[in-house]
């Protein structure tokens, strides 16, 4: 048993290698990021940007955002920010439960991204919104953030 579960009467150990979103303390900085990140979220498209210290709250305070979303939010969460393009794509897919492309004359590449785009569309038309969160985002490649840009035009 811990000594922190017995000096503060605590019912769970606070001190775990995972973000635990219950136990955060939201100073001023804490707050105004998830006012940010809750004002980009409500906005149509486009890009949010959670920048700090290692240890400062980031993932914490994205897992605090995600347990309260609205049910018309569906989310893509990756963890793994330095994949190939294809896995990339991939994991995108397979986050948002779309069937991966077989084996064709088009690349795996545009199959994923046709695919994407015809799934954001019908979540779209069916008023569901779509979240991707990518941890560690800064150890993209440049030709990935590029791709990912060129995702969020879709009209």
């Amino acid at each position: 048993m811990s000594p922190y579960l017995s000096y503060f009467g605590l019912s769970r150990e606070p001190f775990t290698i995972a973000p635990d979103p219950s136990l955060l303390y939201p100073s001023n900085t804490h707050r105004e990021a998830v006012a940010h990140l809750r004002y980009g979220l409500e906005r149509e498209g486009g890009f949010i940007l959670l920048t700090g210290e290692v240890g400062t709250g980031k993932t914490t305070l994205t897992r605090m955002l995600l347990a309260t979303l609205p049910a018309e939010v569906r989310v893509a969460y990756l963890l793994h920010s330095q994949l190939a393009a294809d896995d990339l794509l991939a994991a995108l897919l397979q986050e948002l439960d779309i069937a991966l492309p077989a084996v064709g004359p088009v690349s795996f590449s545009k199959q994923c991204i046709d695919l994407l785009y015809q799934n954001l569309l019908a979540a779209h038309a069916d008023g569901r919104r779509t979240l991707v969160v990518i941890e560690e985002a800064q150890n993209l490649p440049t030709e990935l953030l590029e791709m990912l840009r060129l995702l969020s035009n879709l009209e």
